[in-house]
């Protein structure tokens, strides 16, 4: 009987050697999970950068530092402002003659289609 509880007491020993292993593999498996979750975002994040610098050097390349643009387009906004405020000044006293000589110099005439009645 002795001999029986000795090796049920090395089978629980045994038992509870192996449930011990598989639980410290389960806890190795979860860190190695979690580190190659860790170490794929580290990669996520260093891969979009380089993209992000990549378009940002494309899109400088190709359409111009916006600083400049945008100073050009100042340069051409007031060059059209000065155009036509000396064209106002220029042809200003003849557009005023021509609107009140229209407005003022009145011809009565009658009406071709007018019918005088007898």
């Amino acid at each position: 009987m002795t001999s029986q509880s000795q090796g049920i007491q090395q089978l629980l020993q045994a038992e509870k050697r192996a449930k011990d292993k598989l639980e410290e593999a389960k806890k190795r498996k979860g860190k190695r999970l979690k580190q190659a979750k860790e170490e794929a975002i580290a990669e996520i994040d260093h891969y979009r950068l380089q993209r992000e610098k990549e378009f940002r050097n494309k899109q400088t390349n190709v359409m111009g530092s916006q600083g400049n643009l945008s100073a050009k387009i100042e340069e051409q906004t007031k060059e059209t402002v000065r155009n036509l405020t000396s064209s106002y000044h220029k042809n200003m006293e003849t557009m005023m003659k021509k609107l009140l000589s229209t407005i003022c110099d009145i011809n009565p005439e009658v009406h071709p289609n007018f019918r005088h009645a007898v």
